[in-house]
């Protein structure tokens, strides 16, 4: 997973649990997790990366675990960020705090499901203009757990990490269920 940004945005360390393939037990998962409500995936899957984490070296200085926020009408629509049980146990797993409202996301995009690479990159406003960071006084000289759901090209991840490493003093390191 650490390859996939090296040389586009500074991480410390970044790990995935499962690998996602089609028509596979992930993707069952990752469905039900993020279309069909069952939030407690996400919070088995989180108490479960939170116990493997404690023992990592390279989690050990991890500060406070934010979640890849939705954007407020599809959060509003959906009724639950489906990050938000999973990155709540990582952050409890670690006794630091979960600081959900990290980042906002201020521009509503389409859903990334059915774009291609490239597109997942691209926004007429430009990453800046995605998320914002809540609150800088609380982000700044802090080591911090972002994490997602899934991760396929990086491009929400990074477009994430780029915004809050533009606080002072700030390292990124990422952690997902699953990766493409």
């Amino acid at each position: 997973m650490r390859k996939m940004f090296f040389g586009k945005v500074k991480i410390e360390d970044a790990t995935a649990m499962l690998k996602f393939q089609k028509r596979g037990i992930t993707q069952a998962l990752m469905h039900n997790l993020k279309y069909r409500g069952r939030e407690e995936i996400g919070a088995l899957f989180g108490a479960w990366l939170g116990e493997e984490l404690k023992t990592a070296t390279t989690f050990k200085n991890i500060d406070m675990v934010v979640p890849v926020p939705l954007h407020a009408i599809r959060q509003r629509k959906r009724g639950y960020n489906q990050v938000t049980k999973f990155g709540n146990e990582v952050a409890k797993a670690l006794q630091i705090p979960f600081y959900e409202e990290g980042l906002t996301k201020i521009t509503k995009t389409r859903s990334q499901v059915f774009k291609k690479r490239l597109n997942r990159f691209s926004s007429s406003n430009g990453v800046t203009d995605i998320y914002r960071i809540t609150n800088k006084e609380l982000i700044n000289n802090k080591h911090i757990l972002l994490v997602d759901d899934i991760i396929t090209t990086g491009a929400t991840l990074e477009n994430c990490a780029s915004v809050l490493l533009q606080a002072s003093n700030t390292k990124v390191s990422l952690a997902t269920i699953a990766i493409a």
